[in-house]
């Protein structure tokens, strides 16, 4: 047996979790009464079907009650909270774990802030034992999800055996200015409610039952911080809606799809690996023009990406756990086989791409 091997951390399990209500496009625009041409064309032509969200109550004039920034909180609080109980205990049902086994947990969310975290609720609402260590990562975005799973898998390699979950858990509903501006169009047509959950352990578990995870090592991380387009994507406060709103750069596709191949080529560097060696890539669902950018810098196919491009017509962009939806659909399709090597990409606020090397 090679030690360095098996002391790598590997995924164990995952599992995702929506809002019960799922909208068209085309639902969404009648809610709001969006009428402007410009902004419908930014919706319908999306390469989204549909997502599930979270909407205001009708306010009985035909159009939706005003939320302020408190309810939002509110609602953010709640639904984090429901669907990460879901991706989490789903998660641990596929590792073949319970919440008893769980020793570290590991919180990302960008959609609202709490103090104490997501983490600290979780554990008190599911009974798990007091003793578990914790961390939160709030406000990084959609690329925070790889960045949480390379500092857990840290903590997996200093604590062989035992069991770390991070947690992405993103309620956009909370997130949203809603308006008829073109300024919030395209986030407003872009993102949805989601939260997904991963397990990590490296080393053995003394209680295994010799079944073969299905799960990959990770190998390494690569990240690249796009410092002049650090305004590009930016979650701040509205003062004309008197709530905090989500801005996404138009350019933003273009600006990540030309710095794509220089955080690969890092990741790949002393591996002696191709990007044609690759036969599994996981992109993060960003959009379809941030896909369309990734695919043509990297030479990658259409089925490379089917399952990124699947994740964004079912849900949206549902921000830090996205890529792990294309994960789970990777392993329901069951066509990784040993050996072969994987690719985890993300990219959110920074402007940041962040990237995982894994094996089977």
């Amino acid at each position: 047996m090679n030690l360095a091997a098996e002391l790598r951390p590997r995924a164990l399990g995952v599992g995702t979790a929506v809002t019960p209500t799922s909208y068209t496009q085309q639902e969404v625009l009648d809610a709001f009464e969006i009428i402007d041409p410009k902004i419908r064309s930014v919706f319908l032509n999306s390469a989204i079907e549909r997502r599930h969200l979270t909407l205001p109550a009708p306010d009985g004039k035909g159009g939706r009650v005003h939320e302020p920034q408190g309810d939002l909180l509110d609602k953010h609080k709640a639904k984090a909270i429901e669907m990460g109980t879901e991706a989490l205990r789903a998660c641990l049902k596929r590792a073949g774990a319970e919440l008893s086994d769980l020793r570290h947990l590991c919180c990302v969310t960008s959609t609202g802030l709490l103090t104490p975290g997501l983490s600290a609720l979780l554990i008190k609402e599911l009974g798990i034992d007091r003793h578990c260590s914790r961390s939160d990562i709030v406000g990084m975005g959609c690329n925070a999800g790889l960045n949480a799973l390379n500092l857990v898998s840290g903590w997996a390699v200093a604590h062989p055996g035992e069991l770390a979950v991070v947690l992405c858990t993103e309620a956009c509903s909370a997130a949203y200015a809603m308006d008829s501006t073109m300024r919030t169009a395209v986030v407003n047509s872009l993102f949805g409610d989601g939260a997904a959950a991963i397990a990590i352990r490296s080393g053995a578990n003394p209680d295994d039952l010799a079944v073969a995870p299905e799960g990959p090592r990770i190998l390494k991380f690569a990240s690249c911080i796009i410092p002049d387009a650090s305004d590009a994507m930016r979650y701040d406060w509205d003062r004309e809606q008197g709530r905090f709103s989500f801005f996404l750069d138009p350019q933003v596709p273009y600006v990540v799809g030309a710095h794509a191949e220089l955080v690969i080529d890092r990741l790949l560097v002393d591996t002696g690996l191709r990007r044609s060696d690759i036969s599994h890539w996981l992109v993060h669902s960003g959009g379809k023009k941030v896909i369309d950018a990734v695919v043509v810098n990297l030479g990658l196919t259409r089925h490379d990406v089917r399952h990124t491009v699947g994740v964004l017509r079912d849900y949206g962009n549902v921000s830090s756990g996205s890529f792990l939806f294309s994960y789970e659909r990777l392993l329901d399709e069951g066509v990784a086989n040993p050996g072969e090597y994987g690719v985890l990409m993300t990219m959110g606020p920074g402007s940041t791409i962040e990237t995982a090397l894994v094996q089977w």
